[in-house]
Order: C-alpha cells, then sequence, then structure tokens
C-alpha cells in the first residue's frame, strides 16, 4: 500500500521534521534529488483554479527529473462525469504519483482508496496541506532552523487571522501541532474552526507539546506570536455565501498596529488583497516573507514527493498519534 498525504496530520511529527528537513537540503541544493528520473510520469490535476500550486509542482516533477502531466478538469473525462474510481484505477497503471487540487475532501480520499500510487491533496475545499509544509519551512528559515526534537519547530507560535473555518485554518491547526508549535486561530465566533479538527489538534499537541487556542481576539493571539498569518477573506467556491462579506472579518485585518503585538514574520499564501486581509506596508514591509514562502512551495512539495516515493509500503503515520474524532 503506498503512503498518501491528503492531509496534515498523515505524517507523524518524526516523518514531518524528516520532510521538512529534505525541503531545506533541496533549497540549498535543487538537484540532489532525483527520484523520477527515466523520466517518470506525475499526474497533476485541477479542478480549481491555480498559479503557486501548478508552477511549483510542474517545475518540482520537472527538477526531480521527471515529467509532470498537469490536466484541467475542463480537458478530462474526470471533469465530464467519470467516477474518481475509474479515473484513479486508469492513472494508477500509468503514473507514479497523483496530485490533485480538488472540491470536497470525500474525492480525494475516494482517489487515494483506488490508487496503487502516492496521493497528494493539493487543495480541498477541507484542507491544504502543502501550503502548510512551506509554511514551516518558511518559519524554520526565519526563526532559527529546526528543533532537535521531533516536533520540528517545538516552542514557537503562529497566529492566523481571518476566516477560522476554511481549509487553511484547519490545516494550520494540523500542521502547526505535528510540529510542536503554538497555534492560535483568530476569527469571529461564527467562523471558528470545525470542532472535530480541533480536538483531533488538541490530540496531537498532548503529544507533541503545541498547543491550541481558539479566540476571537485578534490581538490576544498575535501577542509574541513567531508568525503572523493571514487568507484571502473570502475563499474558492465560498464566493456569494451569506455571512462572507468583508466587514465580517474586517477587525481581523492585518495592520502595521497588530505586527507590533508580535515581532514575529508576516506570512501569506497568496494571492493577496491589500487593503483588505492586510495592509500593503505589512505584506511589502520588511517582516513580510511571502516570496520565500511562495518559492518554498516548490522546495516542500519535492520534498514530500520525494519521501512518499521512498516510503511506499510504511503505514506507521496511522497509528503514531492517538485517532479521534478529527481523523
Amino acid at each position: 500500500m503506498p503512503r498518501h498525504f491528503l492531509k496534515d496530520d498523515d505524517l507523524a511529527p518524526a516523518e514531518q521534521k524528516e520532510v521538512l528537513e529534505l525541503a531545506l537540503a533541496l533549497a540549498a541544493e535543487r538537484f540532489a534529488k532525483r527520484p523520477l528520473a527515466g523520466p517518470r510520469t506525475v499526474a497533476i490535476l485541477f479542478d480549481k483554479a491555480s498559479t503557486r500550486t501548478r508552477v511549483s509542482f510542474a517545475t518540482g516533477v520537472a527538477e526531480l527529473g521527471g515529467n509532470p502531466l498537469v490536466i484541467d478538469a475542463a480537458g478530462s473525462q474526470l471533469g465530464r462525469g467519470e467516477s474518481v474510481a475509474d479515473t484513479a484505477r486508469v492513472l494508477t497503471r500509468q503514473v507514479s504519483a497523483i496530485v490533485w487540487r480538488t472540491f470536497g475532501q470525500e474525492r480525494i480520499e475516494e482517489m487515494a482508496r483506488y490508487a496503487s500510487v502516492p496521493v497528494v491533496n493539493a487543495l480541498t475545499d477541507e484542507y491544504h496541506p502543502c501550503q502548510i509544509l512551506a509554511d514551516l519551512v518558511t518559519i524554520a528559515q526565519h526563526t532559527g532552523g529546526l528543533a532537535d526534537s521531533d516536533a520540528a519547530l517545538g516552542g514557537r507560535s503562529l497566529a492566523y487571522l481571518g476566516d477560522g473555518a476554511n481549509n487553511m485554518a484547519h490545516s494550520y491547526l494540523l500542521g502547526g501541532v505535528t510540529a510542536g508549535m503554538d497555534v492560535r486561530i483568530a476569527s469571529p465566533g461564527d467562523h471558528a474552526p470545525d470542532p472535530a479538527v480541533v480536538r483531533r489538534a488538541e490530540e496531537i499537541a498532548a503529544v507533541t507539546g503545541g498547543a491550541v487556542t481558539i479566540t476571537d481576539d485578534p490581538v490576544a493571539a498575535v501577542l509574541d506570536a513567531s508568525a503572523v498569518i493571514t487568507d484571502t477573506w473570502v475563499s474558492m467556491g465560498q464566493e456569494g455565501e451569506s455571512g462572507r462579506d468583508e466587514s465580517t472579518f474586517a477587525t481581523y485585518g492585518v495592520t502595521e498596529e497588530l505586527m507590533a503585538h508580535s515581532g514575529g514574520i508576516f506570512l501569506h499564501c497568496l494571492p493577496a488583497y491589500r487593503g483588505k486581509e492586510v495592509e500593503a506596508s505589512v505584506i511589502d514591509g520588511p517582516r513580510s516573507v511571502v516570496w520565500d514562502e511562495a518559492e518554498n512551495r516548490l522546495h516542500a512539495q519535492k520534498a514530500l514527493l520525494t519521501w512518499l516515493l521512498e516510503h511506499p509500503d510504511d503505514q506507521t503515520a496511522a497509528h503514531a498519534l492517538p485517532i479521534g474524532a478529527g481523523r
């Protein structure tokens, strides 16, 4: 059975650290690993628009020695109603891995059930785990490197402001505590994270030494945080939903005044809308590391693909931490 990466806690803390270590090594020496030499093909499927994910996976597969086969939904039978299971059965006989940006989490989980090669979540409505790997690499680069323990970023904290119910907040919770971080989510009460995800994050934090805080107070969240993070207030597919207007999140915009309570770096997964979720002077200022963060999508995803291909039959992660309702 292959290892898949469908959400952040599919990697145990020590495994996540191995991926982050490899990502840092590949950032220093981009062509040090060539697991796809042949070339072997990786199918990269997009049901949603993409810039950074498309570029970083296509470039990364090529730099690993492989052939990136990029397929948009409109140009595939999957986009015309072919079942996920049948698509998986076809792809898995011809490619070495499947990367998919899609809608509901259940779709990528079905792909993984029928695939005999690694399946990677390139974003679903519920999680964005590859982005969090890149963000953890970026935090390590700018806050003293990786820790000595299995928890890669123990002793550091991140504050995420905005929509706590979206895929980014959920992945920061799971991925951040897996790294041993103090994860703080600040959002309006009616946009708080899924309680099941919070419970799962708390279970992991109890093992790694991390912590989980859910609050509606942005100042409390960012106080002395190692990293302050935000995202667009309306994620892909949420346009037009009730309660998604800008006024809902207006007090959660990242301003210079708010950053003064932190002292940490600023991250944003992009695209960003200056003057809305973040002031231009913050994202374009000296504490912003968003361009390093964007580049680190390349290094983190190359490391992830390499790690998954090197651990084809290792199923230890599913039993490495307590299993709860959020898993």
